[in-house]
């Protein structure tokens, strides 16, 4: 079949622009994560009782002000954890960027889908197309979670992190559209790949929550001034809490990728498992989260130490991603490079 190379140009240039966006959203972001009022301590106690009335009248409207603080294991007393509050204007860079990355998300899920037309087939058959697919899921899964939950904070960090995959994916990762090759040709390849994608959004917004439960710990034991950003955010606990949930939802889709492989192995080179590097780093990453949830069930390491592991796995899962597939000699080297 012929590739439509109309489209793919398409693709490549709403790529570009919902970087362009995304590289906005994420100044935003900053700017409320790190340059917004803090109240007076006075203020605090106005502050939260609005939020709380607000919050039971309007869900919308109760996304203006961050949620307070949980007390509990690893969080600091009532008037430490809740001590500081943005006021409802000061939310207008958490707002414009929320309102920019769902232009982004736009944009991007339509370079996803004009990759897709411009080969008629899925938009996971190599690195590149990977990297595209997998960061969209990424800035959707956020955008999920943000309705449930006021978690603008990670805004930055989110927008930051797609903007710089969407970069290596159109130059270290780029792959003109073409079909795919027979060893992929496979009905599999709609069921193995799109769930990997799904386990590896969720894993990295867990990590990112893991990366500010480390620094909000620091902060609510020395309070350095440099994390005092991290006053607006809610306390550790809550947010190990949070990381903790998604990582084993994430465990989870991991696990049927795990099995979905190796039944595909089995249906293209007549066994379910052959030691090749990819399956071996597949089964690594697994063994890492099976590890840190263990760890966090069991009480045995603290909360730092076990986000600490968290970090370790999407570390893993990056490895895996790139150093595996580009310098790993083995039957799964479908990058598409070079």
């Amino acid at each position: 079949m012929d590739v439509n190379t109309d489209l793919a140009m398409w693709s490549n240039q709403l790529i570009v622009s919902a970087m362009v966006v995304y590289a906005v959203a994420m100044l935003f972001y900053a700017f409320d994560l790190f340059g917004g009022r803090e109240l007076k301590r006075s203020e605090t106690a106005t502050a939260s009782a609005k939020s709380s009335t607000v919050r039971r009248t309007n869900r919308k409207t109760a996304t203006a002000l961050l949620d307070r603080p949980e007390s509990g294991e690893g969080s600091s007393s009532g008037s430490d954890t809740g001590e500081y509050r943005l006021k409802d204007r000061a939310r207008r860079g958490a707002r414009i960027g929320t309102s920019l990355l769902v232009l982004a998300i736009i944009l991007h899920v339509a370079a996803v889908l004009t990759r897709t037309l411009s080969v008629m087939r899925v938009p996971w058959g190599n690195m590149m197309e990977y990297v595209m697919t997998a960061t969209a899921i990424t800035v959707l899964v956020y955008l999920v979670v943000l309705i449930r939950k006021d978690v603008r904070y990670l805004g930055t960090f989110v927008s930051g992190a797609v903007l710089l995959s969407l970069g290596l994916a159109i130059t270290v990762f780029y792959t003109p559209a073409a079909q795919l090759i027979p060893a992929l040709d496979s009905y599999w390849i709609a069921i193995h790949v799109p769930i990997a994608i799904l386990s590896t959004a969720l894993l990295s917004i867990s990590a990112i929550l893991a990366v500010f439960q480390v620094l909000k710990t620091v902060s609510e034991t020395r309070d350095p001034k440099w994390l005092r950003f991290l006053h607006r955010l809610p306390s550790s606990t809550d947010l190990e809490r949070s990381s903790y949930t998604i990582a084993a939802v994430g465990f989870i889709t991991w696990t049927f990728t795990l099995i979905a492989g190796a039944i595909w192995a089995e249906v293209a080179w007549s066994r379910y498992w052959g030691w090749d590097s990819k399956e071996i780093w597949t089964f690594v990453v697994w063994v890492i989260y099976a590890a840190y949830l263990h760890a966090r069930a069991t009480r045995g390491w603290g909360p730092t130490k076990v986000a600490v592991l968290n970090l370790i796995g999407i570390a893993s899962v990056i490895f895996n991603f790139t150093v595996v597939n580009m310098y790993f000699n083995g039957l799964h080297s479908y990058s598409g490079l070079g």
